[in-house]
């Protein structure tokens, strides 16, 4: 599974979400994990009730069970915060106790049929993905919202991008990415977007760095962060700090002539974003020629490339030694090893294979194995 910078969702494996962080969209996450994934009818306190897509219908009891919170106040405040945000919108009804919640972004494209009385709606818990649009947590930074760990958490997962030709680090495996010109982050940008300290933002990667290793740049150009548990079709390996800073000069080395104002981060992340294709390209053709010499090497016999200190290609066929002057085979002729003519005599003269000249004691030796 693939998903670049350009489509508006991305999948959350429901396995991966920390359930154990806190902020408000840990919240939201709870909510959109336990919502029905196809159209069908749900029964609470002997009420049978019609639900939708991306909804929920129940009580109070379930709704803090879901939320992992005590009391009902909490619960309510909660709701009505993501309500604000625009996360969700629930109603409940006083008189039958009822609670429906409805996600609203949501894919809406329903995964199955209805189901009927009876057949399972809701999905499993720690099974399948969520489909999180990529823009979900602009809202909270849009606010002015101080972000929790939850909240960081997702943003870095919503921003991740993956063999995206604007950003050349991302062809190694998924890296977090934020618009055009973020492909190179410092604490400092990211503390900003979060309304954290600078040191706060240290500790969140030291404790999450099973899921986002964090690759420092030399000098003052930032770190590259990557993500170690996004879904792709590829099976991708950290990458290590010598394949991060190899890209890095080959960006560097494209960019020599070219002049930009601004910070050394700045200027990284544009030249980055400028010079990527031309990087990826030289590294696509870089590894097409390991790929054939690898190849050549697999097949070279005791008499190939790797041991013959004569020619590699294209291979002898033929091979022969005779002085030439005065010889009835020759004439003065000089003939390559393929036996063709490349001297001056008007007439071509070919020698049987094996035949000896008898002014010579070198023979003709046929070395074409085929």
């Amino acid at each position: 599974m693939k998903c670049l910078k350009k489509f508006a969702w991305v999948k959350l494996s429901r396995y991966e979400i920390p359930l154990h962080a806190k902020g408000i969209m840990i919240y939201f996450l709870r909510l959109a994990s336990r919502a029905a994934f196809r159209k069908g009818t749900a029964r609470y306190c002997g009420h049978i009730n019609a639900v939708d897509v991306g909804s929920w219908v129940g009580g109070m009891v379930g709704l803090k069970s879901i939320l992992e919170v005590k009391k009902r106040r909490d619960a309510l405040e909660i709701m009505d915060e993501l309500q604000m945000l625009g996360y969700i919108t629930y109603t409940l009804d006083s008189s039958t106790k009822i609670l429906t919640y409805k996600i609203s972004d949501w894919v809406l494209k329903c995964s199955g049929k209805a189901c009927k009385e009876g057949e399972n709606i809701y999905t499993t818990p720690d099974y399948g993905f969520l489909c999180m649009p990529r823009n979900i947590t602009e809202r909270l930074v849009e606010m002015g919202h101080k972000f929790g760990e939850a909240d960081a958490w997702l943003d870095l997962w919503c921003h991740t991008v993956y063999r995206d030709k604007g950003n050349a680090f991302s062809f190694l495996a998924p890296a977090i990415q934020y618009g055009k010109f973020g492909s190179v982050l410092t604490l400092e940008t990211l503390g900003k977007r979060w309304k954290w300290e600078k040191t706060k933002v240290w500790r969140f990667f030291q404790f999450y760095c099973a899921y986002f290793p964090l690759h420092r740049l030399p000098g003052s150009f930032g770190c590259v962060i990557y993500n170690r548990c996004y879904p792709t079709q590829d099976e991708c390996d950290d990458p290590s700090d010598e394949e991060v800073i190899r890209i890095l000069e080959l960006i560097r080395i494209k960019a020599r002539n070219t002049h930009t104002e601004g910070t050394d981060n700045e200027r990284i992340n544009r030249f980055v974003a400028w010079k990527s294709r031309k990087v990826i390209r030289d590294l696509e053709d870089e590894y097409t020629r390991e790929e054939i010499q690898e190849k050549n090497k697999e097949n070279s016999d005791f008499w190939g490339a790797e041991n013959c200190r004569v020619a590699e290609i294209p291979p002898i066929i033929r091979a022969y030694f005779s002085h030439g002057r005065n010889c009835m085979y020759s004439r003065n002729c000089i003939y390559d090893c393929s036996s063709i003519d490349i001297g001056e005599s008007e007439s071509w003269n070919f020698f049987d294979i094996g035949a000896v000249c008898p002014f010579d004691r070198f023979a003709f030796f046929n070395l074409d194995t085929s």
